[in-house]
């Protein structure tokens, strides 16, 4: 279940999420059991965060043609 509720969540609020783990693990204040499962969570978070951008990445550099096919965006110099 918590696989899908990660899945499920923005990039912007796993992104937020992240941010707040960090910084209390920054702190220092954490126990050494809470700060092991917090390093967990943020290592999924990070990764669903750049699954999420790697996505987004490749719908962005495919163009639409005038036939309705995708393909791949490139720049000719």
């Amino acid at each position: 279940m918590a696989k899908k509720e990660e899945q499920e969540k923005s990039f912007e609020e796993a992104l937020q999420e992240l941010e707040e783990i960090v910084t209390e693990l920054e702190e220092g204040n954490v126990k050494l059991d809470d700060a092991i499962n917090k390093y967990s969570e943020a290592m999924k978070l990070a990764k669903n965060c750049s699954e999420k951008l790697n996505n987004a990445t490749e719908k962005v550099n495919k163009i639409l043609k005038e036939n309705g096919e995708l393909e791949d965006f490139e720049i000719e110099e």
